[in-house]
């Protein structure tokens, strides 16, 4: 049985920084592509960040102030947040896709086979 479980969400004034952390068990982690994608209130779920074997992709709002990265040997996906802005504010879901690549479709949450149930950001003004 495959789990995804996110943490390291919470309140953060704007400027500030966190990390989230997602854990996968059940699958074997090296052989996925791994994404974060987030969903604020009345909103679509979006694509933030796609990290697969020597790969990663962002999305143009987080460019430069969010970055990815993997340990497989941890089974551990990571998401480091700094200069965070209020437009920040979401839920945040790990998801993990069946290939070694994310490939330019990384941000259609479609291709995505598992999902974590998220952890709330929020970022105050």
């Amino acid at each position: 049985q495959v789990q995804v479980v996110e943490s390291g969400g919470g309140l953060v004034q704007a400027g500030g920084s966190l990390r989230l952390s997602c854990t996968a068990s059940g699958l074997t982690f090296d052989e996925y592509a791994m994404g974060w994608f987030r969903q604020a209130p009345g909103k679509e779920r979006e694509g933030v960040s796609c990290i697969s074997w020597g790969t990663t992709y962002y999305a143009d709002s987080v460019k430069g102030r969010f970055t990815i990265s993997r340990d497989n040997a941890k089974n551990t996906l990571y998401l480091q947040m700094n200069s965070l802005k209020p437009e920040d504010t979401a839920m945040y879901y790990c998801a993990a896709r069946k290939s070694a690549y994310c490939s330019t479709s990384w941000s259609n949450r479609g291709r995505y086979n598992y999902w974590g149930q998220g952890t709330q950001v929020t970022v105050s003004s």
